[in-house]
């Protein structure tokens, strides 16, 4: 007799199990069928503990979140929930190669100072005026945190901003005291008038700073947003969606998330960026944008960014093959299966099978970064002290990978897949899509926009790694158990938890941002709220227009209509 009658689907009781003992005397009749609901139940409340106990852990981080990640290869074999080789397996799947993958490209790029050569000729295009300064430093941050991470853009970006601003603040008061030279007024007169501009000027320089330091933050998180790599909640939705629908069609691929996430999120750069403009710039279209105005200030900041640009020098070799191969790299992306058309992975191998991912692609591209040379080679010669040249070193190392490689990041991906698959194999997700049922009767527009704002408050205080993995599995479950499309709740929560604007604790770019000291908590949590309620607004509209054609969300796909019970 087997020892488990669930959810092996045995149709025999367990000798030991008291419930199956009993329903054997009370109800012979069904001694054929009765399964082990007490063993149903003990492994439900096994993995909902294991989820409870994570979720405290992340919330309170009382341990390092990698090290929570790693909880479920200790508890789900201590609980007869899943093999320990079933579990482990769920730390390398494809999701996590191409978060590799992406992050290596990334590491190239901020290792040969490509993305602050982008940044600064993009600086020097837009100006220095004060609204077109600030929507220079939000669009280029925004681009960078498509492709590297969003704290390395906040604190590339954030000094730069800085010493521009100074710079400006230094030349309107060298203006101003040359003014008041000229001037032939009592001395006491002079002085107070002086201490009333330098306030007023030290007041508006402050607001500007405020204004600049959140503008960044803020366009750092909306960036990652656009792009599958841009930011880990988008690759946890990806795994997420392979393991629990694996009949998916690739639904969700580099091409098809850029299609749908990336006018959202120019969207809501120009929300905010009209929000943030009107909060710490105010309404004066002349002095924002220097219509009319040309002062000697802006010149001399101009060149701050100027000279920071020159610094850099030409591009070098290498700074040339990590663009080549950036660019070859986004290339393969869009073209790998973007969806009007088949593919070149389609073509060439996934005729019958999807052999060839993004993951694929994206670590053959970074593999080559270990290949070419940083510099130009030559054939043969010796160097000055008569030995033998060496090979050039290659565009990457491990040593650098080592340092720069978040591999925290890896452990908390799999923690997730492995509660994923925990809750598939106790039944727990079953157990809750069933008790969500009820919400059938709500329309769907209200389910998303509720629980859009559910996972934005939540992810104020927590991990929006964290978030993802813990709501995910239940959004699958309920949809699945309200025969609504599992996109249509998963999708817009994802991207919301991205959008953690509020609070310093929230996200590293922000906090990056507070550690400068301009800001408190108050200035955040005003422009962050306004920002937080705009970006659930501006998702749902997206979600329910280009989102829905793209995704076909208005129907239950057939991939969908499966049991989610292994």
């Amino acid at each position: 007799m087997p020892t488990h009658c669930w959810p092996s689907y045995s149709l025999y009781p367990r000798n030991d199990c008291v419930l199956c003992a009993f329903v054997h005397v009370v109800l012979p009749q069904q001694h054929s069928y009765s399964p082990c609901l007490s063993h149903v139940c003990v492994q439900e409340a096994s993995c909902g503990y294991v989820i409870i106990l994570m979720a405290l852990y992340w919330c309170t981080e009382c341990m390092p979140l990698a090290v929570t990640g790693l909880l479920p290869v200790i508890l789900f074999p201590m609980m007869g929930i899943m093999e320990s080789s079933e579990v482990c397996n769920q730390y390398m799947k494809d999701s996590n190669m191409l978060f590799v993958g992406g992050l290596l490209v990334a590491i190239a790029v901020e290792y040969w100072n490509l993305h602050k050569r982008i940044a600064l000729r993009v600086l020097l295009l837009v100006g220095v005026r004060p609204a077109l300064l600030m929507m220079g430093f939000m669009g280029t941050t925004a681009f960078l945190s498509m492709w590297i991470s969003n704290t390395a853009s906040t604190a590339m970006m954030l000094p730069i901003a800085n010493a521009v601003l100074k710079q400006l603040c230094d030349s309107e008061a060298q203006a101003e005291e040359r003014e008041m030279d000229l001037m032939p007024e009592p001395e006491v007169e002079e002085s107070l008038e002086a201490r009333e501009r330098r306030l007023k000027r030290e007041a508006k320089y402050l607001n500007l700073d405020k204004g600049m330091s959140l503008s960044v933050c803020y366009a750092a998180s909306i960036g990652g947003t656009a792009t599958l790599t841009g930011t880990t909640p988008n690759l946890i939705l990806k795994g997420q969606v392979d393991e629990l629908f694996p009949g998916n069609e690739d639904i969700i691929n580099f091409a098809s998330w850029f299609g749908f996430s990336f006018p959202n999120m120019v969207l809501m750069l120009i929300i905010s960026w009209l929000w943030l403009q009107f909060m710490y710039l105010g309404c004066n279209m002349k002095k924002s944008f220097g219509c009319g105005m040309n002062k000697d200030g802006d010149k001399e900041a101009y060149g701050v960014i100027k000279n920071e640009y020159k610094k850099l020098g030409s591009m070098r070799f290498a700074e040339g093959c990590v663009l080549v191969l950036f660019v070859l790299l986004v290339l393969l992306w869009f073209t790998r299966e973007p969806g009007f058309m088949p593919g070149w992975a389609t073509v060439l191998f996934n005729k019958d099978r999807p052999y060839v991912t993004d993951g694929t692609v994206a670590i053959l591209m970074s593999t080559l970064f270990f290949m070419i040379p940083s510099q130009l080679p030559r054939c043969g010669g010796y160097s000055e002290d008569g030995k033998p040249l060496k090979a050039p070193p290659t565009l990457l190392n491990w040593d650098v990978v080592q340092q720069k490689m978040p591999w925290n990041i890896l452990l908390l991906l799999g923690g997730g897949f492995a509660l994923a698959r925990g809750s598939e194999v106790s039944g727990l997700s079953q157990w809750l899509g069933e008790s969500l049922a009820p919400l059938q009767s709500i329309p769907p527009f209200a389910i998303s926009f509720l629980l859009c704002l559910l996972t934005a408050t939540f992810t104020e205080c927590s991990s929006n790694v964290a978030t993802t993995t813990l709501f995910l599995p239940i959004l699958a479950s309920m949809a699945v158990a309200i025969k609504l499309h599992p996109l249509y709740v998963m999708l817009p929560c994802t991207i919301c938890a991205s959008l953690a604007f509020m609070l310093p604790v929230a996200t590293p770019p922000n906090a990056i941002a507070f550690s400068y000291g301009n800001l408190k908590v108050m200035d955040m949590a005003k422009a962050g709220f306004v920002l937080n309620i705009v970006g659930v607004i501006t998702i749902n509209i997206a979600l329910n227009t280009w989102g829905a054609a793209m995704f076909n969300l208005n129907t239950f796909p057939d991939w969908a209509n499966v049991t989610i019970i292994p």
